[in-house]
Parts: structure tokens; C-alpha cells; sequence
């Protein structure tokens, strides 16, 4: 199993189909593919080893795609950035997995001038750009007409394909090392269950640094499907492409449905291309999806759900379960089954397997299981326990199989002795019709160890009162699970991945506190 596969079907079978769009440039899959030889050929003129890395530091575009063929083409391993960390923790990445040539665009050569500086191990500085290049960068179009060609290195199942680095938002980041079977097997999910498809038109809205969309980028090139990228998220931006482009798949994060679905110009744009939406990389509550189902009345939404360690995916919400009549099952509520070729349990502390319905750490196994943290031995073992990646999730399952998160395993709030997750509490307060956002954390309280606070974002124009945010929690939960406090703020920190940064909102409540959660 190789991740440069699909591309080699695609210019066997379909050489003069497009196989990229990006700001109205068109190249069909024999100019990708001859692209792609050229700077696999032009990384190795700049010594590229083999399961050597390469780091891109970059909004999207086609050329981010090129990038991650061409690295595995010429049999190096990707690394790419995230374009919402600091220079200090970019640079940690770069030195921390030894990557010596990085690819940048323009929205980024002032900070890599920078690393060029701060970083020990990068060597070569690439302009992904259609400008002339900065000095001391590389042309990567000028690289390119000067390369010539090599054959694919055709590096493959267990071989190292990239390390993608995650958790950069408390202490230090962790590369997780994910082989070509990794990748390659978990792309299988995406098209086993019909979810892409060789005619698919894709969109690269989120940002393709993350494997949450990376899901989608590798199922397209295992399909032979068309890739659509937009430099970043505008919910503007993505219905223009929608409509001009006949979009007919994208990922989306919560938050960028919920901006797209509240978007008061949505009904000026045709988006009936749009017939499937995959949703994951963060809870989404039942209020945002039921908004978003009815703005998109063509796409049916497919939530997936995982983590980087696991190539991503590990179960799959089917959009046959979104509709009317499968509400009344309360599988909507869930984040599906295990996906094909992954298998999913609800463990206790000692890894042992619970009752059905019992909550616990999800754990899953299968061919997407990482190969481990790069250079951190201890990490990986306390992972990865006898085959199976202990997620840090909390959830349960019910008697199909579904799977029902609860919580990250350390956002659940102890209060009183009770245990509250902060889903359900969110879920309960974007029922509020003023509330656009919100984020439900646990706070220092002397009396009950934690109580239940809720940073709440309200819609345009739109006005509340705590009071009212309360009063409304306590017709839909337990008393004991409403918030005992209430700030509004104007945005949620958001990361790059569009996760909502909870450890950002606890900082001011936990920093002087002898004991804190992460």
C-alpha cells in the first residue's frame, strides 16, 4: 500500500481529466503527475534521502498537494506545519524530527526567514510562491522547470510517510509517525462507505496541514477525483466556490459549518452540487447540525470521528442516520461504529473491556494504529497498549455498536463528587436561541472542587443575560450539570484544526491554583 497509488491509476486511466483547481489554474492529472516527478527529482538534487523530511509551511493551493506527492515520490517523509503555532513551536517541530528542507508561500517567508535562523536542522528554504522569490529561497517554480523527472521510490506499507505534529497547545508537541498502510488503509474507509466517490468534485477548506483533511485528500487521489482548494476558510469564499466549481464533497470543522449555516447570505448562492458534508475533528451539537442540515438541504453528512494517531478515522456516523426517521433511534447523538478495518472498545483504567453502556476510554485498533511518537518512547508506550491507541476520549456503546463521546477524559468536570461532561452542558446551552458558540469548562470552586462554567459566544445582534442562559440549562439537564457562571466574549480561541482551545479558557482560573487540568 503507496500513497502516490491512486495518482498513478489516475494518469493511466484518466490523463486529461483535472485533477486540481486553485484560484482559476486548472492542471489536469498528466501535469500533476509530471509535476510531481519533477520536484520529487529537485528535492533529491537537494539531497533528499529516503524517509528523509519535508516540511511545508503554507495557506492551501494546489502546489500543497504536489507537495505531499512529490515527498513521496521521492521517498521522504512529510511534515507539514501548523499555520496557527508560533515561530518557537514550528521550530520545535522542524528540529525535533530533523527536517531539513522546508516549503513556504508567501503569507509565510518572513517567519521562515526566521527559523532559517533559529532552526539547526533546516537547511534549504523553498517559495512556493507565483512571485519572484525572497533572498535565500529557492524558486519552487524555478526548481521545477529546471528538474528533470525520476521515477516513484514507490516507499510503502510500513516505511514512514510522514510525522504529523499534534498537541502543540499544552507542552510540547508530539510527532506521530504515520506509515504509507496507515494512510492508505484509512483512505479505504472514506471509500468503502461511498462517502467519495471518482467523480467527486472535493474541496480543501480546512486547512490541509491536518490530517482531518487529509481523510479527504486521500481518498480523492485513491478515487481519481478532482481536488478544489481555497487558501483558507471564509464561509463567503467556500459558497463561491460551491457554486462556480460544482463542489460535491468537502470537510468541514463545527466551526465552519456553524459559520456557514448562519451565514446571512447563504440563500444568494446555488450549492445544490454540495451532496455530501464529512464533519469531524470536534463535537458538533444537534442545534448547529440541525441548521446546517436545513441551509444544505442537498449534502448528507457524514460525521467521522478520530485522531491523528489514528491516520484519522476511527468510526463513521452514516448519513442514514442524520435523517428523520433514524432520530427517534438516538444514533444521531453518536459518533457512529467502528469504520471497516478498525475495531473500537470502551476500556477501563487497566485497558480491561466494559459493559455495554458503561463510560470509559475509548480505545481503538486496527491498520491506522500510528507507529508511534518520534523520539518519545514512554509517550508511545502509555498510548499504544498491547496494539490498541488509548484516545483520551471518554465515551460508552450501546448494544449496535455505536459509539457516544462523552468527553475528553480530562475536560470532564468533577463538581460536588458528581461527574459532568461538557458536551452534554453545550449541547443544552446552543439551544438557547441567542447563542451562537460556547465552550464548557470546569473552574476552581472551594466548596465543590470544580464548578461548571460556560464561555458563551451570542449571535449578531442578538442579546441575553446569564440568567437566562441558566434558566434555560436547568429545563434541559440536571441542576447540578448547569453552568454556575456565565462569560460573553466576542470569539472562542479556535486552533488551527478549528478545535475549540479550552486549555486558553482555563488559564486565568487555574494559573495560581495548586492543582489544574490540562
Amino acid at each position: 500500500m503507496y500513497l502516490t497509488q491512486g495518482l498513478h491509476r489516475a494518469l493511466q486511466q484518466k490523463p486529461g481529466s483535472v485533477a486540481t483547481i486553485f484560484q482559476g489554474r486548472k492542471r489536469t492529472f498528466a501535469e500533476l503527475a509530471s509535476r510531481v516527478a519533477k520536484l520529487a527529482g529537485a528535492l533529491q538534487g537537494l539531497g533528499l534521502k529516503a524517509g528523509d523530511r519535508v516540511g511545508m509551511l503554507s495557506l492551501n493551493s494546489d502546489r500543497y498537494l504536489e507537495y505531499y506527492l512529490a515527498v513521496y515520490w521521492a521517498g521522504g517523509a512529510v511534515n507539514p506545519a501548523n499555520i496557527r503555532w508560533t515561530a518557537p513551536e514550528i521550530a520545535y517541530s522542524l528540529d525535533d524530527c530533523e527536517t531539513g528542507i522546508l516549503i513556504v508561500d508567501d503569507t509565510f517567508t518572513a517567519m521562515a526567514q526566521g527559523l532559517k535562523q533559529s532552526c539547526k536542522s533546516l537547511k534549504v528554504l523553498i517559495h512556493a510562491g507565483d512571485g519572484e522569490a525572497p533572498d535565500g529561497m529557492l524558486s519552487y517554480e524555478a526548481l521545477l522547470a529546471d528538474a528533470a523527472p525520476v521515477a516513484d521510490a514507490y516507499r510503502s506499507g510500513n516505511d514512514l510517510a510522514g510525522v504529523f505534529y499534534t498537541g502543540g497547545t499544552t507542552g510540547f508537541p508530539k510527532g506521530v509517525m504515520l506509515s504509507h498502510a496507515n494512510l492508505a488503509s484509512n483512505c479505504l474507509t472514506v471509500l468503502a462507505n461511498g462517502v467519495v466517490k471518482p467523480d467527486s468534485v472535493g474541496l480543501h477548506a480546512a486547512p490541509m496541514f491536518h490530517l482531518a483533511d487529509g481523510a479527504l485528500m486521500n481518498a480523492l487521489l485513491a478515487a481519481g477525483a478532482t481536488h478544489v482548494m481555497i487558501p483558507s476558510f471564509t464561509p463567503v469564499g467556500v459558497m463561491q466556490v460551491i457554486q462556480e466549481q460544482q463542489v460535491s464533497a468537502s470537510l468541514l470543522v463545527p466551526t465552519m459549518i456553524q459559520m456557514l449555516a448562519d451565514h446571512p447570505d447563504m440563500a444568494r448562492y446555488q450549492l445544490d452540487s454540495l451532496k455530501t458534508v464529512i464533519y469531524g475533528a470536534s463535537p458538533i451539537s444537534e442545534a448547529v447540525l440541525d441548521r446546517a442540515m436545513k441551509a444544505l438541504p442537498s449534502a448528507a453528512f457524514c460525521q467521522a470521528y478520530g485522531m491523528t494517531e489514528l491516520s484519522p478515522i476511527a468510526t463513521l456516523l452514516l448519513p442514514k442516520y442524520h435523517l428523520a426517521e433514524h432520530r427517534g433511534l438516538g444514533k444521531m447523538r453518536s459518533a457512529g461504529t467502528a469504520c471497516t478495518l478498525a475495531e473500537v472498545r470502551i476500556v477501563d483504567g487497566e485497558g480491561q473491556e466494559l459493559p455495554l453502556g458503561s463510560v470509559g476510554e475509548v480505545a481503538v485498533r486496527g491498520p491506522g494504529v500510528m507507529l508511534g511518537y518520534w523520539n518519545k518512547p514512554a509517550e508511545t508506550a502509555a498510548a499504544v497498549r498491547n496494539g490498541w491507541m488509548h484516545t483520551g476520549d471518554g465515551g460508552r456503546m450501546d448494544e449496535d455498536g455505536f459509539v457516544f463521546i462523552v468527553d475528553r477524559i480530562k475536560d470532564m468536570i468533577v463538581t460536588g463528587g458528581e461527574n459532568v461532561y461538557s458536551i452534554e452542558v453545550e449541547n443544552a446551552v446552543l439551544k438557547h436561541e441567542a447563542v451562537a458558540m460556547c465552550a464548557v469548562i470546569g473552574i476552581p470552586d472551594t466548596e465543590w472542587g470544580e464548578r461548571v462554567h460556560v464561555a458563551v459566544v451570542l449571535k449578531p445582534a442578538a442579546q441575553t443575560t446569564a440568567e437566562s442562559i441558566v434558566a434555560h440549562c436547568k429545563t434541559l439537564i440536571a441542576n447540578y450539570k448547569c453552568p454556575r457562571s456565565v462569560a460573553f466574549l466576542d470569539a472562542l480561541p479556535i486552533s488551527g484544526a478549528g478545535k475549540i482551545l479550552k486549555n486558553k479558557l482555563r488559564e486565568p482560573f487555574w494559573k495560581d491554583q495548586q492543582r489544574s487540568v490540562g
